[in-house]
């Protein structure tokens, strides 16, 4: 009897242990201003870099290579100067950046916009049309188009899908040292999140509209889903995500529902009313094995639902986020959930499988910050606040 109980208290201790080894407060940092608020980041799949869009329309490109020798203490003595973790700048947005994504295999990003311009050629009334903006970076550069626009049959049916009326241009960016699109897809909505599919085939973008809008990046054909559930007027998408297959997508919407999507047939298999309340799910993503989705929403909750029932089987508290469009995330391995606090600018931390509170780490942004962006493959992480700073950290053991 005493043995079971000390072998308890022992596993009891490696627990915590574990649990403070795991989530010691990151004490390196590295601070980049910018001219306004950064509103959205995106790791690599690879999580060599991390993209940020800002609400002075750019798209800046770090190097987390870089980022961490500037971390360390004798960076700014280096003899070459200090180092410039930012290794591109892109101009070509006329409005905030909302979400941004990158091609899983080749050098390509993407960004989705509330841009706006006029087309006076299609239509009898001006048309207020957003963009989504492809920027390849690097060496990779597409051929030598200059421009070309098109237009798809307004009423195309194909399998499951309704084509959507897109026009399309395209732009040299065979420079290393451009700073614009070498392609820009047009859309009828407000573009407010973005996601490549895991081939680099497809793209899938949330926006104003309640049901997705799937991109065929090859033919760049636009379809929406032909069997669609009927979506109130406040069904408008804040995120949209793929799995780690492709074989699923899932959007969190204003309206308050997570809804899930077949990545083959586009009919939707699951909605899930109410997840927070009368309140926006504002974030959705899934789990590596696709068996769950994590969300959040304006509710202050953030939760845990289970994919082949929609049940709700975790659900973290005492982190409040009513205002900005926050996000919830894992770190790398999964063994952690981290949010946002509002009113007290820290990062939340919560163990996935106890949904136990294991830590609050304040963020150093002035005001709360509005994005949160965990990397794939290591303990670090990056903060995009509303004081015109974005924020890379170290988790340090």
């Amino acid at each position: 009897m005493v043995q079971s109980q000390l072998l308890a208290l022992l596993l009891l201790i490696l627990v915590q242990c574990r649990k403070q080894k795991a989530h010691q407060r990151a004490s390196q940092s590295m601070r980049h201003a910018i001219f306004q608020s950064t509103r959205c980041a995106r790791f690599s799949p690879d999580g060599k870099f991390v993209a940020t869009g800002s609400s002075d329309t750019s798209i800046k490109l770090f190097e987390v290579a870089k980022i961490k020798q500037m971390m360390l203490p004798d960076a700014r003595d280096a003899r070459d100067g200090p180092v410039r973790p930012v290794i591109r700048t892109f101009y070509d947005h006329l409005q905030p950046i909302n979400d941004l994504d990158f091609h899983p295999q080749n050098t390509v990003l993407i960004s989705g916009s509330k841009d706006n311009t006029i087309n006076k050629t299609c239509l009898h009334a001006p048309l207020i049309l957003p963009f989504l903006v492809l920027c390849c970076f690097f060496s990779s550069s597409p051929s030598n188009i200059t421009s070309i626009s098109c237009k798809t049959k307004q009423e195309f049916t194909s399998n499951s899908y309704v084509s959507h009326v897109t026009t399309f241009r395209f732009f040299d960016f065979s420079k290393m040292t451009a700073k614009r699109a070498f392609r820009v897809i047009q859309d009828t909505h407000n573009v407010r999140s973005v996601s490549f599919h895991p081939s680099g085939d497809f793209l899938l973008a949330g926006t104003d509209h309640p049901i997705p809008h799937l991109y065929d990046i090859n033919t760049f054909q636009c379809y929406l889903s032909a069997n669609a559930p009927e979506i109130n007027d406040n069904g408008a998408i804040n995120q949209v995500r793929y799995s780690a297959t492709g074989g699923m997508y899932v959007t969190a919407s204003k309206d308050g529902t997570i809804r899930l999507w077949d990545g083959v047939t586009a009919n939707c298999v699951r909605s899930i009313a109410g997840a927070h309340g009368t309140a926006e799910a504002t974030s959705a993503n899934f789990t590596k094995d696709q068996r769950f989705v994590l969300s959040s929403g304006k509710d202050s909750t953030v939760k845990l639902w289970e994919v082949g029932t929609g049940k709700l089987v975790k659900q973290y508290l005492g982190a409040t986020h009513t205002q900005l469009r926050c996000q919830a995330v894992f770190n790398d391995t999964e063994e952690f959930v981290l949010s946002i606090d509002e009113p007290t600018n820290e990062i939340v931390i919560w163990d996935a499988l106890t949904a136990e509170k294991v830590a609050k780490w304040p963020s150093n942004h002035i005001g709360a910050f509005r994005w949160l962006e965990h990397s794939p493959t290591e303990a670090a992480y990056v903060t995009c606040g509303t004081d015109r700073s974005i924020r890379f950290w170290k988790e340090s053991l």
